[in-house]
């Protein structure tokens, strides 16, 4: 194998990992929640009416 393609293949594949990993870190757990207690929730509410 020559070296430039050697160099190629680690290329991609160190590109690939890094997509990888960036992926992978940037997800959360479990459904979305609000902040706070359910009892102080305003949300959804309607828009008010346009002008």
């Amino acid at each position: 194998m020559s070296p430039i393609r050697a160099r190629t293949g680690l290329g991609a594949l160190l590109l690939l990992a890094a997509l990888a990993t960036s992926l992978a870190a940037c997800g959360k757990k479990g459904p979305p929640e609000a902040p706070g207690p359910a009892s102080k929730m305003t949300f959804p509410r309607t828009y008010p009416a346009p002008d």
